[in-house]
């Protein structure tokens, strides 16, 4: 019997990326001496796309005295000293694990900053593999993302799986597409496309691990 996959995104699933990323901005315009609409303006920036060239922006924009890689390698060690994964999901992750699942992340982003936030919340002690899309420039959507990601944990896209995240299209369509089943994280929100819905809907991560840890205990049941 193949390993049951389970592939997790990072950012708005297993860590508050939204929160942390508006506590820095605060601190970092203040530190500049920057307005209150330019900490907007900043904050848009790096929630769309944090990457060296944002910072490379930002640094032109505001005339700042720091060079891009300087900015963007205080931006890492910030982000990783400000973010935080829950307790009970990081014991989900492991009593997932512990059930037979092959846990991994398969997340979107620059290298740098999401290893960095993997390392320092702990997370890459509780899964099985990593997947960051700059290490291949193979990104949510695409097949090849999931693909990669399930690699990393010793399995392949065709013994089937799930992807739990909150991004409609890059985490539940491009899953879909690569034939995973899906949990979406609401994180508050309704359904927002007119596509087919994920397979099921939860608030938060840890819902998402209860709902997996219900479904491997049944699939044993009805394998054994």
């Amino acid at each position: 019997m193949h390993p049951l996959l389970v592939l997790f995104d990072l950012d708005n699933t297993l860590v508050d990326r939204q929160g942390t990323v508006s506590d820095w901005a605060a601190e970092f315009t203040s530190r500049y001496g920057l307005e209150d609409e330019e900490q907007v303006d900043v904050l848009g920036k790096v929630v769309e796309r944090a990457y060296p060239s944002t910072f490379g922006a930002i640094r032109i924009r505001y005339r700042l005295p720091m060079s891009t890689a300087e900015l963007w390698r205080a931006y890492c060690a910030d982000i990783a000293a400000m973010v935080s994964c829950p307790t009970e999901v990081l014991d989900g992750l492991d009593e997932l694990r512990a059930s037979g699942w092959r846990v991994g992340v398969a997340t979107n982003g620059a290298a740098d900053i999401q290893r960095a936030k993997l390392q320092a919340t702990g997370i890459s002690e509780h899964v099985d593999g990593l997947f960051v899309s700059e290490e291949a420039d193979a990104r949510k959507p695409h097949t090849r993302h999931f693909a990669l990601a399930a690699a990393r944990c010793g399995t392949v896209l065709g013994d089937g799986g799930w992807m739990v995240g909150d991004n409609p299209v890059n985490d539940i369509g491009g899953a879909r597409s690569a034939g995973l089943q899906t949990i979406w994280i609401g994180n508050g929100r309704s359904w927002p496309l007119d596509d087919p819905g994920p397979d099921h809907m939860v608030p938060h991560a840890r819902a998402a691990i209860d709902l997996l840890l219900l479904h491997s205990a049944d699939h044993t049941r009805t394998t054994t």
